[in-house]
């Protein structure tokens, strides 16, 4: 049983994991796509199978190899995230649509795996100083990190156009109620049989 797919994608610090959230919360006919990663968990916070499933780069290479992703990349140096195909047939056989909380080029991935059955909405800020000024607030970015997000998300935003829908995060309670119109669209929308 194949159901639709909602991707969010964005430059980190664009408030596109509330966006998500707040859509998980109010609609329970969607299930959230627990991506695969290779990078440690942050603090005492995170848990594995909840926020991310989390592979030893090993553990990673071997479910590439074995063709189990859906979409795959090196995010950063030594850093792999992917979406497993089994993420995909869990959601779907709860009957449930799937939403994606991931990064610019996995986004694009999962739009051309899913073609008609996904809906890939970019989260945009209205500027890099906005976006600097949000990753400073959560108090985790060094400087060299915070310089290395802004340079990835310059460069990110140079895709948005190949997205469905550019989703403009300037008021977050605007921004939730467009995420949910977009959402309530969507799931209305006949998708041709395959």
């Amino acid at each position: 049983m194949a159901g639709k797919a909602i991707i969010f994608s964005a430059p980190s610090g664009s408030g596109k994991t509330t966006i998500v959230k707040h859509l998980l919360a109010n609609n329970p006919d969607l299930g959230f796509s627990i991506s695969a990663s290779t990078r440690d968990k942050r603090g005492r916070t995170e848990v594995d199978g909840k926020d991310y499933y989390f592979l030893t780069p090993e553990q990673f290479k071997e479910k590439i190899d074995n063709g189990e992703f859906v979409e795959w990349e090196e995010v950063y140096a030594g850093n792999f995230y992917g979406t497993l195909k089994s993420e995909i047939d869990r959601i779907w056989k709860e009957g449930k649509n799937v939403v994606f909380d991931v990064d610019v080029k996995g986004g694009l991935n999962l739009k051309r795996y899913f073609g008609d059955r996904a809906l890939a909405v970019f989260v945009s800020v209205p500027s890099l100083e906005v976006l600097k000024e949000r990753l400073n607030e959560r108090g985790t970015e060094t400087e060299e990190s915070l310089s290395r997000r802004l340079f990835k998300a310059k460069f990110e935003t140079t895709f948005k156009d190949q997205f469905d829908v550019v989703l403009l995060n300037e008021n977050l309670e605007t921004s939730l109620a467009e995420a949910q119109r977009l959402y309530d669209e969507f799931k209305k929308k006949d998708i041709p049989a395959q």
